[in-house]
């Protein structure tokens, strides 16, 4: 399975940025990057599909983030702009991932990999 490793996360003061990198041991076809704080479910934030390079981001973030990748080096960041209160939270990459309606969903059970996640907190 391919391994996953988030970095980036930080303090950081409500309309400032960020940029969340995720590497990946191996190559992927699907990643995304999910979101979760403590008492909620997790949420799909943004995802990429590498054949076609076909972008989703959720409706919290559409024109804030940016979900990019370098192939060569079997990594996919996320720029956030824009940050917001309601952006803390611990920010995951998965692989694979698929997209039902409007949804982002990651790997279930064993069927994929998770990174281990990386704080992001947005606060003055």
């Amino acid at each position: 399975q391919v391994q996953l490793v988030e970095s980036g996360g930080a303090l950081v003061q409500p309309g400032g940025s960020l940029r969340l990198s995720c590497a990946a041991s191996g190559h992927y076809y699907s990643i995304g990057w999910f979101r979760q704080v403590p008492g909620k479910e997790r949420e799909g934030v943004s995802c990429i599909s590498t054949p076609d390079g076909t972008i989703y981001y959720s409706d919290a973030v559409k024109g804030r983030f940016t979900i990019s990748e370098d192939n060569a080096e079997n990594t996919v960041y996320l720029q956030m702009n824009n940050l917001k209160p309601e952006d803390t939270a611990v920010y995951y990459c998965a692989t694979p991932v698929t997209v039902v309606g409007s949804t982002i969903l990651g790997p279930y059970g064993d069927l994929g990999s998770w990174g281990q996640g990386t704080q992001v907190t947005v606060s003055s």
